[in-house]
């Protein structure tokens, strides 16, 4: 049977993307909304945002970056920043603002911007229960911040310490485990109810921590949570291609300056979002599933979060092209993953 030449499908949505802010939110923002009708935005800016009001005015922001033709075809979706201060009448505003859809809880220290996060999250029990009476999603950055944690078990040890304790305590809340990288992850998903779903990135299908020692250190292949073995990267090409409806789309494309991420401590991220969707179609069609690609892409994270499917549709065709060795970034560059190689899918 001859290879599929072109896939027509709903629009997909990316349910999380980090576009960080002014200058640098202008740079990247058009390659998601090229692609995607909607994205959950990522709140861990410098000054996060912590309330229903900045993320009002965050979103009018990214509408006024986006330029005029694409201003009436991409939705930004806002959340706000978990923190041991937020309140559940925050929450309750947040609610009713019709432009947040979700909660981040970012353990303190895991990541990016996550200084401000949580240290304790038994302190907010009270607004993960304003969240469930509110059906407000929580959005979960999976991983333990003890530095005794192997790095590589920090997800499998937060499944164990807190998650599981979550869902058991909070049966109605929606929970969306972000950027799962295990086994463990797939399994407890699977396993939970219907309430308990997960995005997967293509960076974490595509590469196994191999990649962050190919003829030296690579920093561009650095992310958080880190890049696993192989049998967890399979794990995760089985959930994504498996149609089962828990698992969706999120890019987790994450924007840094080259000089931030190419020095002594180089920060964690990946930016992927010039290639948001042809990565995932390269993925789908290299298991033999593209007939699946819709639904993980374009149904299941809707479906999850209580919103309409998409009415526009897209076009891949497989024609390959050469993604460039750089992009502008503010006044800076940023490196785009797979730099100066090839992409396998096109939009047409």
């Amino acid at each position: 049977m001859a290879a599929c030449q072109k896939l027509t499908i709903t629009k997909p949505d990316d349910w999380h993307l980090h576009l960080r802010d002014y200058q640098f939110l202008a740079s990247v923002l058009p390659d998601t909304a090229k692609r995607f009708a909607r994205a959950i935005i990522m709140p861990n800016l410098k000054d996060p945002v912590t309330t229903t009001q900045l993320a009002g005015e965050y979103r009018e922001r990214i509408i006024s970056a986006l330029p005029s033709e694409l201003q009436k075809s991409f939705d930004p979706l806002m959340t706000l920043y978990l923190t041991n201060r937020t309140k559940a009448s925050e929450i309750v505003k947040a609610a009713e603002s019709g432009f947040v859809h979700a909660v981040k809880w970012y353990p303190a220290g895991a990541t990016t911007n996550s200084e401000k996060g949580v240290s304790d999250i038994v302190a907010c029990y009270d607004v993960l229960e304003a969240m469930q009476q509110t059906e407000v999603p929580l959005l979960v950055h999976g991983e333990v911040t003890d530095p005794n944690v192997d790095i590589f078990d920090r997800e499998k040890i937060f499944i164990d310490q807190f998650l599981t304790n979550i869902i058991k305590n909070f049966p109605d809340l929606k929970v969306v485990f972000e950027h799962i990288t295990t086994e463990q992850a797939v399994s407890l998903v699977e396993s939970t109810s219907s309430n308990v779903g997960a995005t997967i990135t293509a960076h974490h299908m595509l590469m196994n921590r191999n990649a962050l020692f190919q003829n030296g250190i690579r920093p561009h292949h650095y992310c958080l949570p880190v890049l696993k073995r192989e049998i967890h990267r399979k794990a995760l090409i089985k959930a994504a291609t498996s149609g089962n409806k828990k698992f969706f789309l999120g890019t987790d494309s994450a924007p840094h300056t080259q000089l931030t991420k190419e020095n002594a401590c180089g920060c964690a991220g990946i930016y992927t979002a010039h290639g948001g969707i042809e990565f995932y179609a390269e993925i789908f069609d290299k298991a033999g599933v593209l007939d699946k690609l819709e639904a993980f892409s374009s149904f299941h994270g809707p479906d999850f979060y209580g919103l309409r499917r998409n009415k526009d549709k897209i076009t891949l065709s497989r024609r390959r092209h050469k993604i460039a060795d750089a992009f502008p970034f503010g006044d800076e560059t940023c490196i785009p993953f797979r730099a100066g190689e090839n992409l396998e899918w096109s939009i047409d």
